[in-house]
């Protein structure tokens, strides 16, 4: 028509759909998408290009006429762009969304130089032959830099250790970390490096808010199947009252089904702010079940952490010692003196050892804790919608903290002030790292019976393989006084004094020359310290054995000197 087509009419917007894409919903979607499947890609390092490389933020205006300030007061419809831009998180760079009013509207990449590579050696006790340690052997786990120059990583991935090593996500050198403090209870360890260099160039890990259901969380780690870093992302699938199986214990946790595999153990697992919400530890192995993996929640973690600042250590969860009983059924509430607004639940046995036991009492309803009315089935209000254990309450304590208890004794409510303190079980689930004890005279070796001891002597099934009384105490016996132990004998180096005892093992001694054995450490006082004619030791099954004194101890020598055994007993029971 005579017109150049290079020229346009002043502030009119070109009808080409690419010249101009930043207003246009579908393309911004498209581009969302694929940046967040690139900014999610393990080795993605680098800018994603744009288009136009060299532009900045700044040349990406319209042309023509400018547009209009949107007014403050007035809500604007939410409009998404999809821009270059450099965001430097834990050392990388990575594309985001920018979103109208909250600055950033997508998920930003976790801080994954914070994630580092745990090697650690270990040596395990022989609780057969308790008088050395087994064969080292090494792992490989994952942990992650917080604040304090400080490494979180999973407690099983330090146990036993002699040495431990951390390796940064790029880098060839392995450095020495020292061992601050191991959480038992709730899987955790915590560790730090001395060597300036290991924290050049790392940033601490960000702590988030308890997930809800649905939340994303992505788990970052080092898992078996190659030597570089792994991510792996899911969705939380539940929120409750966990089974932590290196621990024995129950604390709160978290479902999810992102796949976790031997290495990820101390991973975090982050949500879609980067923030860290948990920490990988164990995974459900079940020929019925696929991807389920399970995270310690921060509120666990935050309770290890503050704890170690307030006492210097690690001083454990507190425990209610008591076993109760629900009360749903409608007969055994009435039967009791509840009222029918009245709920709670009722107090079968109490520890011995635990200081509730000055003031609560069997049959006692407990109607609420700290404020906190529990309901018949045991649970609380934990969030909007959902119910937990009331044991949470109690978790969420510090040992040597006051906990206010309302409870209802022969239809009477009753207030009690009561100090919470760790759970004493008469058969420990763990040594807490100390060699197991021992004692030996005429080719008898006693010990103490200890969840180790049982799994090193009956295997991973040691709950169905183990004797039904050892069993038994396990599940269902509390200790009478805090240095209550269960002593065995263990097994019988074959001497010429011991003829026909050989078969004795694993049982339980009850009682020497006539006086209960109310540990290893009293036993062999008395036996040290026996001047009588005869030795008698009194076992469980109605067994007895009886040694003469003199030659017990004349033969102890020999048979240590036959099996290479340093001492007749532990070094904890000579002190």
């Amino acid at each position: 028509m005579g017109r150049e087509p290079t020229k346009r009419k002043r502030g009119r917007k070109p009808k080409n759909p690419s010249a101009e894409t930043l207003d246009n919903p579908s393309s911004t979607a498209t581009t969302s998408t694929a940046a967040l499947d690139d900014v999610f890609s393990v080795g993605n390092v680098e800018l994603i290009d744009s288009p136009n490389a060299t532009t900045s933020v700044d040349d990406y205006r319209p042309r023509g006429r400018p547009k209009k300030r949107p007014n403050p007061d007035k809500p604007q419809p939410l409009q998404r762009r999809a821009l270059p831009r450099l965001l430097e998180n834990g050392g990388e760079f990575v594309d985001v969304v920018v979103g109208e009013g909250d600055g950033l509207g997508a998920r930003v990449v976790p801080a994954m130089d914070a994630v580092v590579k745990v090697f650690c050696v270990h040596t395990e006790p022989n609780f057969s032959l308790p008088w050395q340690r087994k064969r080292q052997y090494s792992s490989s786990s994952s942990g992650f830099v917080i604040a304090g120059r400080r490494i979180l990583t999973n407690a099983h991935s330090v146990e036993h250790f002699t040495q431990v090593k951390l390796k940064k996500r790029g880098s060839d050198i392995k450095f020495l970390a020292t061992v601050l403090a191991i959480g038992t209870e709730c899987d955790i360890a915590m560790l730090t490096v001395n060597d300036d260099g290991f924290w050049e160039g790392v940033s601490p890990v960000e702590f988030g808010d308890l997930p809800a259901l649905q939340d994303a969380v992505t788990v970052v780690g080092y898992p078996i199947g190659g030597d570089t870093i792994s991510v792996t992302s899911g969705v939380v699938s539940r929120i409750e009252i966990l089974s932590y199986v290196h621990g024995s214990t129950e604390l709160l946790g978290l479902q999810i089904d992102a796949a976790i595999n031997s290495g990820n153990s101390g991973g975090p697992a982050f949500n879609d702010k980067g923030n860290c919400v948990g920490i990988a530890f164990q995974s459900l192995k079940h020929e019925d079940v696929e991807n389920i993996g399970y995270v310690i929640p921060t509120p666990v973690i935050m309770h290890f952490i503050q704890d170690y600042e307030k006492n210097g250590g690690y001083t454990g969860f507190p425990i209610l010692g008591v076993e109760w009983q629900k009360m749903e059924n409608p007969d055994l509430r009435m039967s009791m003196g509840m009222k029918p607004d009245q709920k709670g639940v009722r107090i079968r046995r109490i520890d011995p050892t635990a200081p509730e036991s000055n003031v609560l009492q069997p049959s006692d309803i407990i109607l609420s804790f700290d404020g906190i009315d529990i309901a018949n089935d045991g649970t609380v209000p934990f969030r909007h919608g959902e119910r937990i254990g009331f044991s949470y309450l109690v978790t969420q304590k510090y040992t040597g903290d006051n906990a206010a208890i309302k409870v209802l004794r022969n239809s009477e409510i009753l207030n009690f002030d009561i100090d919470l303190a760790t759970h004493k079980r008469l058969i420990p689930a763990h040594n807490k790292g100390r060699p197991p004890s021992y004692y030996i005279i005429g080719g008898f070796v006693f010990t103490t019976v200890s969840v180790p001891y049982l799994r090193s002597e009956y295997g991973k099934e040691y709950e169905f393989e183990a004797p039904v009384k050892l069993l038994d105490k396990l599940l269902h016996s509390m200790p009478q006084s805090p240095d209550e132990q269960l002593v065995v004998v263990s097994q019988v180096l074959v001497a010429d004094i011991n003829i026909g005892y050989e078969e004795i093992v694993n049982t339980q001694v009850l009682a020497f020359n006539g006086k209960p054995v109310k540990n290893l450490k009293s036993l062999a006082t008395m036996v040290e310290s026996c001047e009588d004619e005869f030795l008698k030791f009194d076992l469980d099954y109605q067994q007895i054995v009886v040694l003469r004194t003199k030659t017990a101890k004349e033969a102890t020598l020999d048979i240590l000197a036959t099996h290479c055994i340093p001492s007749a007993m532990s070094d904890d029971l000579k002190s």
